[in-house]
């Protein structure tokens, strides 16, 4: 390239980027066809005189969501820029993807089954008003009692119900009840069993995923205490799905607790076309590489530093294979 060509292409290359100018007006000042220009302007992207940046906040996100997707060959992982937020507001942008997502699948839809806990309580408080009439919600676990009602399946159940101007069903019974013989004569009547059997024919299921042993939501609650909280570990559980509890290589727990629950089992989960996981708080991101490797979900919804923790867990752990410790 000549010194004259050079100066040729920076010359409209400033025009074009810095002036604003259009490759017509360009051509006309500097007198030459508007095609010239266009290859001009080509030829300086591709010699590098001219480099574009893309300033994109949403990049490390967008890793995060393929090196996820990839790992578990999953439909789809929407992480939610949170870096720099508060918890309110991280919490609130979560909710606000997680419905925006949920409402784009509502189409061919016609029973939805929910789970509980904070982060799908948040989510329905975010969830835009939209008439869906032909759509029932059913929910996926048992919850009675007085304390934090607001997180129970049968109030988010009736909250989404109410935005989706749509039916719903309420399952009258607790999450964890006090034993496996109380367990079966609950299931036995009909008003357990005939929502039970309606949550089997579920087109979406909306679960989240917790942490027992941090943050957990079921022991603010009451539903377990410090004997279960040591009978999980033992179990070697690190996570639970729709109030079952699941160990690090994602199989159930052989553990009593998972023999007390009134729900659906989250082997039924994979029966369901679609289970959409929404999840906040980085503390259960070994609790979410655990729901993913027993394939129970197909979307993950979730913040960006939960993202970040389980890719570096799933770092470490490719490490140990590679060296041959133990996971």
């Amino acid at each position: 390239m000549t010194d004259e060509e050079k100066k040729f292409l920076l010359k409209i290359s400033r025009m074009y980027y810095f002036e604003d100018c259009t490759q017509a007006e360009i051509a006309k000042k500097v007198g030459v066809s508007r095609p010239i220009i266009s290859k001009g302007l080509q030829k300086a992207l591709h010699v590098k005189l001219v480099e574009i940046i893309i300033h994109d906040q949403a990049a490390p996100t967008i890793d995060l969501e393929q090196e996820i997707e990839s790992a578990f060959s999953l439909e789809e992982v929407i992480v939610v820029p949170t870096a720099d937020m508060s918890t309110e507001l991280a919490n609130s942008a979560l909710a606000k993807a997680a419905s925006s997502y949920v409402l784009k699948q509502l189409k061919h839809v016609t029973k939805i089954g929910i789970s509980w806990g904070t982060t799908l309580h948040n989510l329905v408080k975010e969830f835009p008003e939209e008439a869906h009439e032909h759509l029932k919600i059913i929910p996926l676990v048992g919850g009675m009692g007085s304390n934090r009602i607001e997180l129970h399946s049968n109030q988010i159940a009736y909250e989404l119900s109410k935005k989706l101007n749509c039916s719903c069903e309420s399952l009258y019974a607790p999450a964890i009840v006090e034993s496996e013989s109380f367990r079966d004569l609950l299931l036995q009547t009909p008003t357990v069993a005939d929502v039970l059997e309606e949550a089997k024919k579920i087109d979406l299921a909306i679960v989240g995923i917790g942490n027992p042993f941090m943050q957990s939501t079921l022991e603010e609650i009451g539903y377990i205490g410090d004997e279960e909280l040591k009978s999980l570990e033992a179990s070697g559980v690190v996570g639970d799905i729709n109030s079952c509890f699941i160990c690090r290589d994602g199989t159930i727990a052989k553990n009593s607790i998972n023999e007390r629950v009134i729900g659906i089992q989250v082997v039924e989960l994979k029966s369901v076309s679609k289970v959409i996981a929404i999840v906040q708080g980085s503390h259960k991101a070994d609790s979410v590489l655990a729901a993913l490797r027993g394939g129970y979900i197909h979307t993950l919804i979730t913040d960006e530093q939960t993202a970040s923790e389980m890719v570096r867990l799933m770092k470490i752990q490719s490490h140990k294979q590679d060296s041959g410790q133990p996971g």
